[in-house]
């Protein structure tokens, strides 16, 4: 029911994570990233609390792939979970149980890793690992975007998908981007509509929260200059 790319942008440390489902509000559930930390999605059967886990280990500086070996060998149902994890070194990590949905894959590669499960193709994942190496130098968000755009031009889900996401963090502790598309006929497309409507703006959020006098206006009335 699933699609995602979690990934570290080398050069500015930034991470991120993408997701597509023909589910409802799909990355509220399965997309989780901490800055300075890694990323992570726990998609297929979603047990929300695994992605915070996984990320709570790579906080007291377990790698991605002992996050995901620990999750593993400890929870219950794990069977029934898919999960991919990647830390700020950029090493990744994924893990497909047993009861994964469909035709599943998972494909690592360097600062990313894609997976998903009732996949129209099992190539969909390696697809989107192509679009994020491909798209170096650009923002972390685009290279995401990308990465989803790739994914679903590869066939992405075995039917329709109806909810797409990202979430990427930078230097500060939020998240500089969480952009969703909760219900959409084409929700992918609507997601990159989001962002190039946040793009230009996103930076400016940044400062408002640093230091709101040096802050643009609001563009408000009542606003000053």
């Amino acid at each position: 029911m699933t699609f995602s790319l979690a990934g570290c942008d080398a050069a500015t440390g930034m991470l991120g994570a993408v997701v597509s489902s023909s589910s409802p509000a799909v990355a509220a559930r399965c997309a989780h990233v901490r800055a300075g930390i890694g990323a992570a999605a726990s998609q297929n059967v979603t047990d929300p609390r695994l992605g915070t886990r996984m990320l709570d280990l790579m906080a007291e500086g377990v790698s991605a792939s002992d996050a995901v070996a620990a999750i593993t060998s400890q929870q219950q149902h794990i069977a029934y979970r898919q999960l991919t994890a990647v830390d700020a070194a950029g090493r990744t990590a994924s893990f497909s149980g047993s009861r994964t949905l469909g035709t599943h894959a998972a494909v690592e590669g360097d600062g990313a890793v894609a997976a998903g499960n009732l996949l129209a193709s099992a190539g969909v994942p390696a697809a989107m690992l192509a679009a994020f190496a491909e798209s170096a130098g650009e923002h972390l968000v685009e290279r995401l975007v990308q990465a989803l755009e790739a994914g679903l031009s590869a066939g992405g889900e075995e039917g329709p998908v109806r909810s797409a996401g990202l979430v990427v963090c930078d230097r500060v502790e939020w998240p500089i981007a969480d952009l969703r598309v909760d219900w959409h006929d084409e929700p992918v497309a609507a997601l990159r509509a989001v962002w190039e409507v946040w793009r230009p703006q996103m930076d400016d959020y940044v400062t408002r929260a640093l230091d709101p006098s040096a802050a643009p206006s609001y563009g408000v009335p009542g606003d000053e200059p």
